[in-house]
């Protein structure tokens, strides 16, 4: 009887391997061929679930994306108030940084293809903004809860606010990319920008 195989597995083999092979040598260094290297894989097997190096790259790229909301997930069923808008948006914070090995790797990869894909036209095809799309989009949910709870004042823009938070953790993570503060001091320039939604006039706590 021939042996089953997965091909979800198989995928996510090959793209941990393209990750590991960035994370090393940097996205644009990565090809097919030191990814099959890298996974102990034929070339044409990697070339059978992904026909173009661009589809790889961007399939890695959204494998990254799962674990991270999967590690956001964790941080969030692990809250003492699940409920909190605070406490969810401090665990984003948390998850966002590049305060560890796999967030350090989730945010250099992520930027290497922004930068790549602005001059790459075969990466600027791929639908590499869906994944900011959704995460600002559950962002701005919690914020309207926040809202509604008067945990942030009634007159903001959740949907602005939610734009903002992104941005700036993009913004704060490539700091500590590239050395320019730690990431116990972004995590510092996080919180005081929260400190600053929640706690200013106008905001009420919840009854």
């Amino acid at each position: 009887m021939p042996k089953r195989v997965d091909h979800a597995q198989r995928r996510a083999h090959i793209a941990d391997a393209l990750v590991r092979v960035a994370a090393r040598e940097g996205l644009h260094a990565v090809t097919m061929r030191a990814v099959a290297v890298e996974a102990g894989v034929s070339l044409n097997l990697v070339q059978y679930y992904f026909d173009t190096k661009a589809r790889l790259v961007h399939a890695a790229l959204e494998h990254l994306e799962r674990q991270s909301h999967e590690r956001w997930a964790a941080r969030l069923a692990s809250l003492e108030d699940p409920g909190s808008a605070r406490a969810c948006l401090e665990a984003f914070v948390a998850e966002s940084l590049p305060a560890d090995e796999a967030g350090h790797t989730f945010r250099l990869v992520w930027t290497s293809y922004a930068v790549l894909a602005m001059t790459d036209p075969t990466l600027a095809e791929q639908p590499f903004v869906e994944g900011p799309h959704r995460l600002e989009r559950q962002l701005t949910e919690i914020l309207a809860k926040a809202r509604a709870a008067g945990e942030i004042a009634a007159c903001r823009d959740v949907s602005a606010e939610a734009a903002r938070l992104l941005s700036l953790s993009h913004g704060v993570g490539m700091s500590v990319l590239v050395g320019q503060r730690s990431a116990a001091e972004a995590r510092e320039v996080m919180r005081y920008h929260l400190d600053r939604l929640f706690d200013e006039p106008g905001a009420r706590p919840a009854p």
